[in-house]
């Protein structure tokens, strides 16, 4: 009997060692199996990443090739722009008059970037005096309190700059004055424009509107990849 309960005791110790054997490899597929699936999805989702990240990187490639090109067409047409006999008003483009100047003088002096009323009734003086006519009178509304808070942006829009001014002189004057204006480097719109006379003396009252347009900036963005 005690011999038999020792084969039964010996069939068991190798059952529950048998039992837990399999227990320890089961658990260590499970394990394996999870951590393959887990280690998987992290790979996949990794080179999903990769795969988002290098196409951005080729399309700013790609985008920096255009730019280059870009610029060295920009810059042959500069070059040419500035460098004619002629300015585009048919002033000198190395004189000092009021027609005078190269062609990318010509149009900062048209729309500058900066709110400058301060300055406009200087020019339109200067303007005004060199037709032979007398001055009345030159008047704005200076707004510049308000459009100091005016920013740069990649798509500036052109701000109106109201004045109106009075001049007195002969026909041969006024008739100047007229021709000024729409000669006139800046780009100045005439809302009115009224004419009336006294014995010889003419007198013209004009009311009318330039521009300024705030600088473009340059939108450098970063784009995150997710």
């Amino acid at each position: 009997m005690a011999k038999a309960g020792n084969i039964l005791s010996t069939k068991r110790n190798l059952i529950d060692k048998a039992n837990t054997t399999v227990v320890i490899m089961v658990s260590t597929a499970v394990f394996l199996m999870m951590f393959s699936a887990v280690a998987t999805k992290t790979l996949v989702s990794q080179a999903d990443y990769q795969g988002r990240v290098i196409a951005q990187k080729r399309k700013a490639v790609n985008m920096l090739k255009k730019d280059i090109e870009a610029a060295k067409k920009l810059k042959k047409s500069y070059t040419a722009f500035t460098s004619t006999s002629q300015n585009a008003l048919g002033g000198n483009p190395l004189g000092l008059g009021q027609q005078d100047g190269n062609n990318a003088k010509i149009v900062l002096d048209a729309l500058p970037s900066k709110y400058d009323f301060p300055e406009l009734p200087t020019s339109l003086e200067a303007l005004l005096a060199s037709q032979g006519v007398k001055i009345n009178m030159i008047d704005g509304k200076d707004d510049e309190v308000a459009q100091a808070s005016t920013k740069e942006s990649p798509a500036p829009q052109s701000i109106v700059m109201p004045f109106e001014f009075t001049v007195a002189g002969d026909y041969d004057g006024i008739k100047n004055v007229v021709s000024a204006l729409e000669r006139s480097i800046r780009p100045m719109q005439v809302i009115s424009l009224d004419v009336s006379a006294e014995q010889k003396e003419l007198t013209l009252a004009v009311k009318a509107q330039t521009y300024y347009q705030p600088a473009t900036s340059l939108n450098i963005r970063k784009v995150v990849v997710k």
